[in-house]
């Protein structure tokens, strides 16, 4: 195989969004090549992303060229139309609707858990300052090293706002992570992935996140260990499925899935839900923040338009399921909270 056949795309090991997208590749057997990189790094003949996020794939182009893409949801989708079996969506409306609200949640509102432990516990900033640089560059020399993790650490620490993490929404943020790992630890033992005996992109969203509240950030990690030997284990599992054997049979069936999900549901209802409309209703208004009650207690944080695209985004997917199928998604989310976001 040539290397230009090869799919390139650069991230970071401490990005969830990096992970994601890598186990994905790997399940699906797509060629790949990754470098653990930065924007800056990358050649002058390499175009940069309108915005700098991990990962960040570059896609040829009709001119011979490349496109350098961001944004791990619709990147899914485009190498589902590139490239055929081992698909990460089921095929089933019903099925899909679900995944694609469980994969929001994970990108959106677990990324909230991962960032706020990484840097509101003490013990958790001086583990991830020093990570950062190392990802970046093993070779940094020790006392370079910590000049730049101690900036790091600072800036990021100060920037703890931006996803409202703050001495009051800490229990909230903090609380949600424990009873998620609960859920998950439950409706693993179904058939071992989150929609049935196959993972689908919910699955590498989640694990994605996972991967740094399990793994890297102490304090979420010991957490995990003590609610979920077999959460922990399900993380080293899904980073690597190329040798996975599946077939058509190995999703849910509807009734399954409606049984199985309830509880996640119920999660993202009780916080997510809350949230989206907060933000939605902020950037409509075009506050630059917004306050709002998420889960009995109070929640402050700068607003976000894309995460006001999200809501819509899952609007127009729920408005465009069939009749019949979006009766049974609407009766699933019955007394979920989820409902107030497609009123």
């Amino acid at each position: 195989m040539a290397e230009t056949d090869r799919l390139e795309f650069i991230g970071s090991p401490g990005s969830p969004y990096s992970r994601k997208m890598l186990a994905a590749l790997r399940y699906r057997q797509i060629p790949y090549k990754v470098r653990w990189s930065s924007h800056d790094s990358e050649p002058e003949s390499y175009p940069q992303p309108k915005v700098k996020l991990f990962p960040t794939f570059y896609f040829p182009n009709a001119d011979g060229g490349l496109d350098a893409v961001v944004d791990s949801t619709p990147i899914i989708r485009r190498l589902e139309r590139e490239h055929t079996g081992r698909s990460i969506i089921p095929p089933d409306p019903e099925l899909s609707f679900y995944n694609f609200l469980i994969e929001d949640f994970a990108d959106e509102w677990l990324t909230k858990a991962m960032f706020h432990y990484r840097w509101y516990h003490e013990p958790d900033r001086v583990n991830a300052g020093p990570m950062l640089i190392f990802w970046r560059m093993t070779t940094t020399p020790a006392d370079t090293a910590q000049e730049l993790s101690d900036f790091i650490t600072k800036r990021q620490f100060e920037r703890l706002y931006v996803v409202g993490s703050n001495d009051v929404t800490a229990t909230t943020i903090e609380e949600s992570y424990q009873r998620l790992v609960d859920i998950l630890d439950a409706l693993l033992q179904k058939k071992g992935f989150v929609l049935g005996a196959r993972p689908s992109s919910a699955d590498f969203a989640i694990y994605g996140q996972l991967t740094q509240l399990g793994i890297v950030e102490p304090s979420s990690a010991a957490e995990m260990r003590r609610r979920s030997a077999r959460l922990r284990a399900w993380i080293d599992v899904i980073e690597d499925l190329s040798g996975l054997i599946v077939s058509d049979d190995d999703w849910f069936t509807p009734q399954e899935a409606r049984d199985a999900l309830a509880p996640l549901l119920a999660e993202i209802g009780r916080v997510y839900a809350p949230f989206l409309l907060a933000n939605a209703g902020a950037a409509m208004s075009g506050e630059k923040s917004f306050e709002t009650i998420i889960d009995g207690r109070a929640w402050t944080q700068p607003t976000f338009p894309y995460q006001a695209k999200c809501l819509q985004v899952l609007r127009e997917l729920h408005g465009s399921l069939p009749n019949e199928t979006r009766a049974h998604v609407d009766a699933t989310l019955q007394g979920t909270g989820c409902p107030a976001m497609f009123a």
